[in-house]
């Protein structure tokens, strides 16, 4: 067995190590979910921090890691004796793979011994193997959605619950949730989202000491993984200790009205919805004030909470940047503590007043108008509550973890992506000679009708196109592939029925083998390759019909990214055609190429549609499952390059040889249009669409014509 990286040998990311040790001490806060660039340690530490979680004992023999003094009444193993002696053991690191099936994840179901033998035989999952220990996703965003709730439902409820053909299973899964992400490659939904208990955005570190220091440990650790592992085992011993204190501690945390107050004002000044937020609030503080070896919670601990829960329920869309305003989250608690001391200060006058009221020989009041003296023992005057809150740098886990930081930036910063390639026609410095015009705002997005690709796929699960999927409606049956997935009850028993006979059935049971299983065939949605070709070219630089151009085609990056496609661009202006945006399932970064897009120059239509043709090429090797739609957005007017109209036309049945679903919209205004982007719809067996319908959300409508064009 390979040796950990140690956990207290991780250089930097503070937030993250402070969010994973919050969790090791109260898992009740819901788990975390880590976001950030390729090559920033997120697996490595995570991996780390399973090391430093407490030991377990377990019932001997039980598949589903019952404790012993608490065992699961309902454990398919069970029941269990009450005096079982238990077995020592470590906590287990599970790791749930990207293409991972829904029978892994929950278990399954042995069929075969249930039709012929009529017994419930089970066998556990991922979810049953993690239980009391820790269960880490990958790639957590590449994840199917049904997969992810049946995942965060498990980590809600402490159980995992199978249904199928009759039998009903459920054991006990509570876990500590981690999930890493890549926002380039997409994100997850904001519902989803809010499912994790925290957040932490990593980020490679710019100073040049820091990076030195990762880079001589990692080394270090390659050459010797059991020397390097010993030279910091001391302060792995320290923290395991320091867990197991805080979680000790934990029960005994208080939890003041004044912080409460502090808790719901914030989840309301950020407008989060729900009331998860100031649940997972409140027990995020309260593991704060454990760690750092308190037993009350206060505003420090609070905003540090804060920090780590709230930006991630703050999105509501894909283009938001994360992140959360620290002046006006310290303007919230501030207001909120003076709020609390005021509500404290009217209630011990109202008490001091029926006090009075109840005493039968009351004093003479020395100063009737000016009431009680607010400079008294009890510490009411001026100077008693108007200390802003103190963020206590040396206190506790804001010693280790430090002020939280969030990276405002997301996926969509352009210095992580590729560079654009360029395709065009080898001119050399007349694309450089060629007038472009600052990049223009995009109009306002808008909810669009479903672009669909015609026929049925057979793509990654998604919410556009029609295609055969694990998960959907049932159309029929078919002999099972490999392992039965998913048993078509009917189909299976017509199949067994006409040979009972010859089978020698004697009984009530029915004679079942493995060439009469069925599998249910289902039909669901797939998500496809949506690649814009956009004109940038001087006739599209009208500021008035550019910024339409820009909105329509944010709005139908929304649409993607609510569908769960992939999204490129490819830009045409000068001499030639960009990729600006390679395929990616991240529609944020897409939004910020599209932003940024200049505008100028001549109109290379045909090579365009020529890198159009390479790009979906390249694709289709990559992934040969997802389709492609193609949306063009021009004038029509090709003035590029050499015959640059026949040019055009020649790329576009190229692409429509190749079976490219397509839909032009014709970016042409004016009292005289010469039609050129319809010719150029024909040309491609696509649906088109006129620029001044857009806004009426007709583009998108008008795809569904490309079943009858194609």
């Amino acid at each position: 067995m390979s040796v950990p990286y140690p956990f207290s040998a991780i250089v930097g990311q503070r937030d993250l190590r402070l969010g994973l040790l919050l969790n090791a001490v109260s898992p009740a806060v819901g788990g975390i979910l880590v976001r950030g660039e390729k090559g920033t340690a997120k697996t490595t530490t995570v991996r780390a921090v399973a090391s430093l979680l407490p030991g377990l004992t377990a019932v001997p023999g039980c598949r589903f890691n019952c404790d012993p003094a608490a065992a699961d009444p309902d454990c398919p193993d069970g029941p269990h004796p009450a005096d079982v002696q238990g077995v020592p053991r470590a906590a287990r690191l599970v790791e749930l793979p990207v293409g991972a099936s829904e029978d892994r994840l929950v278990g399954s179901l042995d069929i075969e011994r249930a039709l012929a033998e009529g017994v419930k035989a089970f066998e556990p999952g991922l979810l049953a193997e993690a239980h009391r220990g820790l269960l880490y996703v990958d790639e957590v965003n590449l994840l199917h959605d049904h997969l992810v709730d049946l995942l965060l439902d498990a980590a809600a409820m402490g159980a995992s619950y199978v249904e199928r053909e009759g039998v009903s299973v459920r054991h006990a899964a509570r876990f500590l949730l981690v999930g890493t992400m890549n926002p380039e490659e997409g994100e997850l939904r904001p519902q989803l989202l809010d499912r994790f208990g925290l957040t932490v955005e990593v980020a490679a570190s710019r100073e040049t000491d820091e990076r030195v220091e990762v880079v001589r440990r990692r080394l270090a650790y390659d050459a010797d993984p059991a020397g390097f592992a010993a030279r910091w085992a001391v302060e792995e011993r320290e923290v395991r200790e320091r867990i197991a204190v805080a979680r000790e501690l934990l029960p005994a945390v208080v939890l003041g009205d004044a912080v409460l107050r502090q808790i719901a004002a914030t989840c309301a000044a950020f407008e989060v919805d729900g009331m998860r937020a100031d649940i997972v609030m409140a027990r995020t503080a309260t593991a704060l004030a454990a760690w750092a070896g308190r037993s009350e919670v206060t505003t420090a601990d609070v905003r540090q909470a804060a920090l780590l829960a709230l930006p991630h329920r703050r999105r509501r869309n894909p283009f938001d940047a994360p992140g959360l305003d620290e002046d006006k989250l310290d303007e919230t608690l501030e207001r909120a503590r003076q709020e609390a001391e005021q509500a404290e200060e009217a209630e011990q006058a109202r008490r001091d007043a029926q006090d009075t009221d109840g005493n039968p020989e009351p004093e003479p009041d020395p100063d009737p108008e000016g009431g009680p003296d607010g400079d008294g023992p009890d510490g009411g005057g001026p100077g008693g509550g108007g200390v802003p809150p103190q963020r206590d740098p040396g206190n506790g886990p804001g010693a280790e973890a430090g002020s939280a930081t969030t990276d405002g930036s997301g996926g969509s910063d352009g210095a992580t992506a590729p560079a654009p390639e360029r395709a065009g026609a080898g001119t050399g410095g007349k694309a450089a000679a060629a007038p472009e015009q600052p990049p223009l705002a995009a109009g306002d997005p808008y909810r669009t009708r479903a672009l669909t690709v015609p026929g049925l796929g057979e793509g990654a699960a998604g919410r556009r196109s029609r295609a055969r999927t694990a998960h959907g409606r049932t159309t029929g049956a078919e002999r099972p592939r490999g392992r039965l997935a998913s048993l078509h009850l009917a189909a299976t028993v017509r199949a067994a029925a006409p040979h009972q006979r010859a089978r020698g059935r004697a009984g009530r049971g029915l004679v079942v083998r493995r060439d009469d299983l069925r599998q249910a065939v289902r039909e669901g949605r797939e998500g496809n390759l949506v690649l814009f070709v956009v004109d940038a070219s001087g006739s599209m630089a009208a500021r008035r019909r550019m910024g339409a151009v820009k909105g329509a085609v944010l709005s139908l990056l929304l649409d993607a990214y609510q569908r769960r496609d992939k999204v490129g661009l490819v830009t045409f202006r000068g001499a030639g055609a960009e990729l600006a945006l390679p395929p990616t399932s991240s529609v944020d970064a897409g939004a910020a190429r599209l932003e940024k897009l200049p505008t100028g120059g001549r109109t290379p239509l045909a090579a365009g549609l020529l890198r159009a043709h390479e790009v979906l090429r390249v694709e289709r090797l990559r992934d040969p499952s997802r389709r492609p739609l193609l949306v063009v957005v021009t004038d029509g007017r090709a003035t590029g390059g050499p015959e640059p109209v026949p040019r055009a036309a020649a790329a576009a049945r190229l692409l429509a040889a190749a079976g490219v679903a397509s839909v032009v919209v014709d970016c042409e205004t004016g009292p005289v249009r010469l039609g050129l982007a319809g010719a150029l719809a024909r040309e491609l067996g696509a649906a088109a669409v006129a620029l001044e319908e857009l806004r009426a959300d007709t583009v998108s409508a008008l795809v569904k014509d490309v079943r009858r064009a194609a």
